[in-house]
């Protein structure tokens, strides 16, 4: 018998790859689930109802989306090793927006959720509401909607990378390209941290904003 596919380097390859399909579904499921469907019943819930979903759903589902992202993260971080000095610029973009995405999870999501729950949870029990959980919430939605807005782009050029144009959509960019490119990056990143969420506030907005930016990140690309 010949060489079992799946045990050879190709194969281990494969099975990252896999891998990182299965987080990243789940992992970004989860996300457009938050901002499309939960983030709007919320607004018009009643207190009770929604007190209730923040106490037993919103922990199971945050579950879900943190440790999605981490497995995403780290599958992508493993295929990048097997990747090595074949990174393409497009690669290296996605890579990037898909990381911050990450941190965004770990760093901003993930610690403001647990001030929002553990005050509806303290309110529900007799309680007084946690002071800190008024910015907490809005501080966690600005993230979540960065990341909804970094979501087109970030799937457009992982898939690029691998799926249109050969070696590539854009292999042969230039540095300045590249530059530009991860500094709109990081801007956008930077409001996420420290800014509003202007049009993303609105669900078509932000699916506009994220459709908008997968063009622009492209144009700049081939453009530079």
């Amino acid at each position: 018998m010949g060489d079992i596919a799946l045990f050879t380097s190709q194969g281990l390859d494969y099975l990252f790859r896999w891998g990182h399909f299965m987080a990243g579904i789940t992992w970004i499921g989860v996300l457009y689930y938050f901002n499309f469907i939960q983030g709007e019943y919320f607004k018009e819930a009643e207190d009770a109802h929604r007190s209730g979903a923040i106490q037993k759903l919103v922990p199971r589902a945050l579950w879900w989306f943190r440790w999605g992202a981490m497995f995403t993260f780290l599958t992508g971080v493993v295929l990048l090793g097997f990747r090595g000095a074949g990174l393409s610029y497009d690669i290296t973009v996605g890579a990037t927006l898909g990381t911050l995405m990450f941190l965004n999870v770990w760093l901003i999501i993930w610690p403001a959720q647990k001030i929002v729950i553990a005050s509806a949870t303290q309110v529900a029990q007799g309680g007084e509401a946690l002071a800190e959980a008024a910015g907490a919430a809005p501080k966690a939605a600005l993230a979540s909607r960065t990341n909804v807005l970094f979501s087109a782009p970030m799937l457009f050029f992982m898939g690029s990378s691998a799926h249109l144009g050969g070696n590539g959509l854009v292999t042969n960019a230039s540095t300045v390209s590249l530059v530009v490119v991860m500094l709109l990056i990081l801007a956008l990143e930077a409001n996420a941290i420290f800014g509003k969420p202007g049009p993303m506030a609105k669900v078509s907005g932000v699916i506009g904003c994220s459709l908008a930016l997968t063009a622009v990140l492209y144009g700049l690309m081939v453009a530079l």
